[in-house]
């Protein structure tokens, strides 16, 4: 840096953008947090800028305030950002240059409790690592292993962080990867919230992402639709993640998704983007939604008389073991809304964990799946929590769930609810 002040404030003026001054802001204050020895330098030009007029306070605030936006991400490669941007607002403030007071409270902790940067910062570069050779090799049950792996205790931060790298990496390729990020996170059946939790991380940076992509709205738009027909996403997280404080790029995105969801046969469109047949399996060409209407054919067929080897070898024919969660969950499903042929289900699901088709993880996961949609459940089915209870109970006689299973939050707030509303009558 040669540090002439002067050839600086020309550069700025001769951009002629004085509305996208806080870029500025925001790439110097950037630059400071990574070059140490360049940060005096770096805040005196900016506090001689303002000083003179040449980047007004409303930009220096807003160049400000997107670094708090970025803080999480910025974390992950300089794990002391969060204590240095600190400083630099105190700095700022003290010498007037910044009104500290318009600015969002830089908390030590955003939102959920943060992950050790350190150990954030190194599953970020396996992400990387794992959504490279699945786009290589189209093997989604190695990345389930993979995660399982590397997870540990799923860590909703974490499982947030390789859902937004999974897309990041899948915008700047072609279609085939694109697709192949879709299957992959509906087969993976992460918590929605943590799925919505990445979508939000991607839309703050977008701003800085289309500068280098300048179709980043029309690709994540498309990603964020996408998630919702494979039911990824609910539409209600599109309304809340649109009422999460962002950019105008971020806002676009969201609004373009909702009108490719309202679009004329949406569904099928969104589905097709991409082409379809991301991943490998018995039955090339599949999306993720495919082989759901799959399952629910084939359960079909069985309780109305199918034999029970042929579903079985419908199940194995799946050509994807790692998602016969959904196999389990549409099972129980059936089992809560129709008692009547309820026992021909609990064979299924009972020789299909014997034979070990369906892992006791698959069967957990399942299980678990159906809980988290007690709620939705009970407006067919009143007694819909009662009979998840009996399921539930039934599965660890027959050795389907490990004693130590319990019941989600969500559902156990469900039978609370009931038990306070029956009271009350």
């Amino acid at each position: 840096m040669s540090g002439d002040k002067k050839e600086a404030f020309r550069c700025i003026k001769g951009l002629k953008v004085p509305f996208f001054h806080h870029e500025i802001v925001k790439r110097a204050l950037i630059m400071a947090m990574e070059r140490r020895k360049a940060q005096e330098k770096l805040l005196e030009l900016l506090k001689e800028a303002t000083e003179v007029g040449l980047i007004n306070s409303t930009q220096v605030t807003k160049g400000f305030s997107r670094i708090i936006d970025l803080i999480e991400d910025l974390s992950l490669d300089i794990p002391e950002a969060r204590s240095v941007l600190q400083c630099f607002i105190s700095k700022a403030a003290s010498e007037g240059w910044l009104c500290a007071s318009s600015l969002k409270t830089l908390s030590a902790n955003s939102g959920e409790k943060l992950l050790e940067n350190s150990k954030a910062s190194v599953f970020k570069d396996k992400v990387k690592s794992i959504v490279r050779e699945y786009f290589l090799s189209g093997d989604a049950l190695e990345v389930v292993h993979c995660l399982e792996t590397e997870l540990g205790a799923c860590s909703s931060q974490l499982r947030a962080i390789f859902v937004k790298y999974l897309i990041t990496l899948a915008m700047d390729r072609k279609k085939r990867e694109k697709e192949m990020a879709c299957v992959l996170l509906s087969s993976l059946d992460f918590p929605a919230k943590d799925v919505r939790k990445a979508f939000s991380m991607l839309i703050e940076s977008a701003d800085d992402t289309a500068l280098d992509n300048p179709v980043v709205v029309e690709d994540l738009a498309m990603f964020l639709a996408r998630a919702v027909v494979d039911e990824v996403l609910a539409p209600r997280d599109l309304d809340e993640l649109l009422s999460q404080p962002g950019s105008s790029v971020g806002e676009k995105v969201i609004q373009t998704a909702k009108t490719l969801l309202k679009a004329r046969l949406s569904g099928e469109r969104i589905l097709r983007c991409w082409g379809g047949g991301g991943v490998e399996t018995n039955s090339p060409g599949c999306t993720a939604s495919e082989v759901k209407e799959k399952i629910q054919v084939l359960l079909e067929e069985y309780v109305s008389g199918g034999e029970l080897g042929e579903a079985c070898r419908c199940v194995k024919e799946l050509g994807m073991p790692f998602f016969h969660h959904e196999v389990v969950k549409k099972s129980v499903v059936r089992i809560i809304e129709e008692q009547e042929k309820k026992e021909r289900v609990w064979k299924l699901l009972k020789v299909c964990f014997e034979s070990g088709l369906v892992t006791i993880y698959q069967m957990t996961k399942g299980f678990k799946r159906v809980g988290e949609s007690v709620e939705d459940l009970c407006l067919d089915v009143p007694d819909a929590w009662e009979k998840f209870k009996s399921c539930v109970e039934r599965a660890k006689v027959e050795g389907f769930l490990d004693e130590s299973f319990a019941f989600e939050e969500e559902a156990q707030g469900v039978k609370d609810k009931g038990s306070s509303s029956s009271a009350a009558t």
